[in-house]
């Protein structure tokens, strides 16, 4: 996502917080759908309360050890390739 369009979304969600305006109108002020800012809202309430009871690092963590399984699954998707394609016996000859 571009960063000034995640901007604009983070700016929407902020005003839906505060509860200043009512979705509707938000929606109508902002040009996106009241439905829109409604689960951007739920979901940035969610995540505030995950960034504070660490939940967060749980994910990250499940992230890096993904990372860390990334050059043996690039290695055997190679040596699949490999073999499917005949190119082991080129290189043999």
């Amino acid at each position: 996502m571009e960063r000034s369009v995640a901007d604009s979304n983070a700016k929407v969600t902020q005003d839906a917080i505060r509860d200043d305006l009512k979705l509707a109108k938000l929606a109508a002020k902002h040009g996106v759908h009241h439905r829109m800012i409604a689960a951007w809202k739920r979901q940035t309430i969610e995540g505030m309360s995950a960034m504070f009871s660490g939940a967060g690092d749980t994910t990250r963590t499940a992230s890096d050890a993904e990372v860390e399984k990334l050059p043996v699954e690039i290695e055997r998707l190679l040596v699949d390739r490999i073999f499917s394609e005949g190119l082991w016996s080129v290189g043999m000859a």
